[in-house]
């Protein structure tokens, strides 16, 4: 299909452009690490776009066109000073006994994402595991460790499998400038190494009862089952409280002290991330179950290497589409 844009066909441009728009989604959340933000960028994009549609001739494909637009507007976003983070990107673990629940209101936390939203539908099983590999929470969170330009460069490169040519046009720069680039933003990458996690799309056998056993044991809030799930390095952290975890002594005395308030929830299942995830309902007293969390799990070796309880429910759960609330 030509590249070339009929502009007084209003119904087929919009088709056109929207074709983009997860895909785009998905460039911006990597590049901006908030879900919210992300969104922002592809509108702002596609506005750009309607207004500058004349100026576009298809000496380059509507795609990279989009992209170039998308790459200005996250970049203007990211020189203005956002870098989005994990509790354990700011602290070292806080042992069980010293630990306190203090918000950071200054911090820009790392957000979670609906896969929906940013996993666009592809035929080709090795596209789509690094497409879900790299909008996991670990990976991103690393992304955030490189200058703006770095990280568009290693996206394009590395995810998007951009030709260098094609990155260097994108950016007004040069292919040795692009390598370069993409040279030391691996060099960061591997200083800053996101933890390894298990393919999960589609879930196996042995995944699926993993998760059976994990809600089994949350919903009883049954300890000694629950850390027979994790590994015994495994962290537990709560955005936006900048404290974190690790080990099994840790958890376990956090989650029979002050994170008993949690006992008698209730799990719905979601996807986030890449990674299995839930939502959590608390019991309320007045009947049923509040919302609590959203819980985002990283497997890795046949166990649980991470829980991240992302408490800003108001947030996060329409944006995931979920209940407001369970009947008891």
């Amino acid at each position: 299909m030509s590249d070339v844009v009929a502009t007084n066909d209003t119904e087929a441009l919009d088709s056109r452009l929207e074709k983009y728009r997860t895909e785009l989604t998905g460039y911006c959340y990597r590049m901006l690490g908030s879900a919210f933000e992300a969104e922002d960028a592809v509108q702002d994009t596609m506005v750009r776009a309607w207004r500058s549609i004349d100026s576009f001739e298809g000496r380059s494909s509507l795609r990279s066109w989009l992209y170039r637009i998308a790459t200005n507007v996250c970049l203007d976003s990211l020189n203005a000073g956002n870098r989005r983070a994990r509790p354990m990107d700011l602290t070292a673990a806080t042992p069980v006994a010293q630990a306190q629940l203090n918000a950071r209101p200054e911090i820009t936390w790392l957000e979670p994402v609906p896969d929906g939203r940013v996993l666009p539908s592809v035929a080709d099983p090795a596209e789509t595991a690094v497409s879900r590999e790299t909008v996991r929470l670990a990976f991103v969170a690393a992304l955030q460790h490189l200058p703006p330009k770095q990280r568009a460069v290693l996206i394009l490169r590395e995810v998007l499998a951009w030709k260098a040519s094609e990155v260097a046009e994108l950016l007004g720069s040069t292919v040795a400038s692009v390598n370069s680039a993409l040279q030391r933003a691996r060099a960061t990458l591997a200083e800053n190494e996101p933890t390894a996690s298990d393919t999960v799309d589609p879930l196996d056998e042995d995944q699926k009862e993993l998760l059976e056993r994990y809600v089994a044991a949350f919903e009883g809030y049954d300890m000694k089952a629950l850390t027979a799930l994790l590994h015994e390095d495994a962290t537990m952290s709560m955005p936006p409280y900048d404290l974190w975890l690790r080990g099994h002594d840790d958890i376990v005395g956090w989650m029979l002290g002050v994170g008993e308030v949690c006992s008698g929830s209730k799990l719905v299942p979601t996807v986030a991330n890449g990674s299995p995830a839930f939502a959590q309902y608390h019991p309320d007293p007045a009947g049923g179950y509040s919302p609590w969390a959203l819980i985002v799990l990283e497997l890795s070796d046949g166990k649980i290497g991470e829980m991240t309880f992302f408490l800003d429910t108001k947030r996060w759960f329409p944006l995931f589409g979920l209940p407001e609330r369970l009947e008891a």
